[in-house]
């Protein structure tokens, strides 16, 4: 049980370390989506209230619409009222999904790719 907990705990400390900021944005709305589907208000209050302080004010329009959404998906989640919260993030991470989908670039093939010739086997 300790190898599939410390294994898991690998997996996703390099799945982080290898994202994107777009793709870490879109994990951190996951974590509070689920935490809200499971009632955990204190894992939720976390996730959403590390999207809101990772807010760049140098884009002030944008940046002031998301802190207000956050601060008002916060006060549900304190209020208990995770089905209105999970349904601001799920649209929000819907849109940052398309971000990272449409805008990155896509990373390029692995620099070894087996190769296979007519009459023999890679």
């Amino acid at each position: 049980m300790i190898h599939k907990a410390y294994g898991t705990q690998e997996y996703r400390t390099q799945d982080v370390m290898g994202a994107s900021p777009v793709h870490l944005v879109v994990m951190a709305y996951d974590l509070a989506i689920s935490s809200c589907e499971k009632g955990d208000s204190d894992r939720a209050i976390k996730a959403v209230s590390v999207l809101r302080d990772a807010l760049n004010f140098d884009y002030a329009d944008a940046a002031t619409g998301l802190f207000r959404l956050y601060q008002w998906a916060l006060d549900c989640i304190r209020q208990g009222d995770y089905n209105s919260a999970i349904q601001i993030l799920r649209d929000l991470r819907e849109a940052w999904a398309v971000v990272e989908k449409r805008y990155l670039p896509v990373p390029p093939p692995p620099a070894y790719a087996p190769v296979s010739v007519v009459g023999q086997s890679a």
